[in-house]
This record gives C-alpha cells, structure tokens and sequence, in this order.
C-alpha cells in the first residue's frame, strides 16, 4: 500500500476525531442551554439521572456526526 495513501487515511482520521469532539462541546453547550436547570452543577452534585442523559447526548452526537464524517470521507 502506498505510504501517502496511509498518512491521508490518517490525517482524515485525526481530523474527523477533532471535528466530532468540537460538535459535542457545541452540543453539550446547547443541550446545557435547552434544559432549565444547570447541568453541569447537576453532575457537580452526581445527580445520575443527568448523568445518564449526558451520556446518552454525547453517544448520539457522536455517532451521528461519526457516521456523516466517515461517509463524507469515502
């Protein structure tokens, strides 16, 4: 396989993983906006519910901006 081949597939890779981790600081910072209450000092304060929703928000995004980075890639 073709070394510049390799370092492009990569070089993709890397970029795809920054720009899924900066759409779910922003979705994370729009989900906090949304609800009513303060999200962060309800995980400050180990509310587990919150946690869970978090957590399922973050999987979400992250598989759904995966999914059109890795399409857009091929």
């Amino acid at each position: 396989m073709d070394i510049s081949i390799m370092a492009l597939n990569i070089i993709y890779a890397i970029s795809g993983a920054v720009l899924t981790m900066v759409c779910m600081v922003i979705g994370y910072k729009i989900f906090d906006r949304i609800t009513p209450f303060d999200t962060s000092r309800a995980l400050a304060e180990e509310n587990i519910a919150v946690g869970i929703v978090v957590g399922s928000v973050f999987i979400g995004l992250g598989i759904a901006v995966g999914l059109v980075i890795g399409m857009g890639l091929n």
